[in-house]
């Protein structure tokens, strides 16, 4: 079993609820949130880097079709992937992520769109269902995922957040999306930030640290998501705390959002990171579906 590096912040960190490291008994390992497994409702995981077939800079568990693998390997990780989960890849459905807060309600005759079947839907950067034994995929190498769990209506959301996402607080049209679709309240949600890019790890212009500043109303609303970075007119951006303050916003209380404290970035020979590898990586694949009881 691969040792994870944990990462501090200065934003408040839920340790209790950070990812748990596991196997499938044989060389697949993946994360997953202790609450949405305790909820005994959801199957999920978060993918690492070992476990697949792929090979060279996407060894071994890539999960893009888009980044020079071949398609027969793509397809045989998705199979294991969907082996640990309890379905088939025809019961994934996959987003098509733009750096968006586009939202797709996911139904029955989505299965199996951008995985084994084509997608007819574009620049769809979350996607929701209360659809069971559906699973919903979304695709990383630094950027935020967000999960969430609605135990009373059963119904779940995963996204796709990075800087652009973040500032647009799609957090927060998750929590709207699927209260609008589900009658989901905020207060009776789980959520999670995944594994990503960390604050220390994730450099940015003054042009990307202004949007934040404005997002959060001024530099000392803003706090500690935005700090100064090691030479003039560079700052360091720390997304875990940004979109755990986007979904205290929303209404969902604290204590029902699990903080990860591990980094792409710094467990690059672990998890694909587009910023350690300089763009030569491949995908991440984070999955999350509602169980049969």
């Amino acid at each position: 079993m691969y040792k994870i590096l944990r990462t501090g912040s200065s934003g408040k960190i839920i340790k209790q609820n950070s990812v748990r490291l596991k196997e499938d008994g044989q060389e697949l390992e993946y994360l997953t949130f202790p609450a949405f497994e305790e909820s005994g409702m959801v199957k999920h995981l978060i993918t690492t880097r070992l476990g697949g077939v792929s090979e060279g800079e996407l060894a071994t568990m890539n999960l893009s079709f888009t980044r020079g693998d071949r398609e027969e390997n793509v397809s045989e990780n998705f199979r294991r992937i969907a082996d640990v989960l309890g379905c088939n890849p025809e019961d994934m459905v996959a987003s098509h992520q733009t750096h968006t807060v586009n939202i797709r309600h996911v139904t029955a005759a989505d299965r199996g769109k951008g995985i084994v079947k084509p997608r007819d839907y574009d620049n769809i950067d979350g996607l929701i269902t209360k659809e069971k034994e559906t699973a919903l995929a979304t695709f990383y190498a630094d950027c935020v995922p967000l999960l969430f769990l609605d135990p009373v209506h059963q119904a779940i959301g995963l996204a796709h957040s990075g800087w652009k996402g973040t500032v647009g607080r799609m957090g927060k049209h998750m929590v709207e999306a699927m209260e609008e679709a589900f009658g989901s309240k905020p207060s009776e949600l789980l959520a999670a930030v995944g594994p990503s890019i960390c604050r220390e790890c994730y450099e940015v212009g003054e042009d990307v640290a202004e949007k934040f500043w404005q997002m959060f109303g001024g530099k000392e609303s803003c706090g500690s998501v935005v700090t100064q970075g090691k030479a003039e007119g560079k700052y360091q951006l720390d997304l875990w705390l940004a979109n755990r303050m986007i979904l205290e916003d929303a209404g969902i209380p604290e204590d029902r959002i699990s903080v990860t404290d591990v980094c792409t970035c710094h467990n690059s020979e672990y998890l694909f990171s587009h910023r350690a590898s300089s763009g030569h990586r491949g995908n991440l694949g984070v999955f999350l579906m509602l169980a049969r009881r």
